[in-house]
């Protein structure tokens, strides 16, 4: 009596490669849809995006310069100047004259900026729980990893002149 024998293994399929323009186009679609959703939020408390940023950045490091503020946010000296003008007349912002440079000055928060601030900041904590953050650790910590590496090769292409 013979034995049966066993069939070979299906060859695994071989995935298709990644086209990287379909991947750019999904995280460029993916951002818009995020920056609605939060960009709706941040309405809810009176805030646009770009108002936000400022307020944001200036709890990470208060006393910037206009310049300085705008190389942060890669937008130029005049989009900043506009902006900060209004915050200021908002009483959120208020500029500080710095001993020795007449033309420029400190930027820094007051305290109902930093109050409008924190309640940015924890409208941005919750949508990021909602969505990124039911990716599982590894998950997370791999996005993190190509997020950095891409930021790198944008660095060194900008570096090479091809902004």
């Amino acid at each position: 009596m013979s034995r049966p024998q066993a069939m070979p293994p299906e060859p695994s399929p071989v995935p298709e490669p990644v086209d990287p323009l379909r991947v750019w186009f999904r995280f460029i679609r993916l951002n818009r849809r995020v920056s609605a959703a939060v960009g709706a939020e941040l309405r809810e408390i009176g805030l646009s995006i770009p108002q936000f940023d400022v307020l944001s950045t200036l709890t990470e490091r208060e006393g910037l310069t206009q310049q300085e503020l705008a190389a942060r946010l890669y937008v130029t000296k005049g989009n900043v100047s506009g902006l900060i003008d209004r915050l200021v007349e908002a009483g959120l912002v208020e500029r500080r004259a710095i001993p020795g440079d007449r033309r420029s000055h400190a930027l820094h928060l007051t305290p109902a900026g930093t109050d409008l601030a924190s309640r940015g900041i924890i409208a941005q904590e919750a949508y990021v729980a909602r969505t990124l953050g039911r990716l599982g650790p590894d998950d997370i910590a791999a996005f993190e990893g190509l997020v950095l590496k891409w930021r790198a090769l944008a660095r060194a292409d900008a570096e090479a002149g091809r902004d």
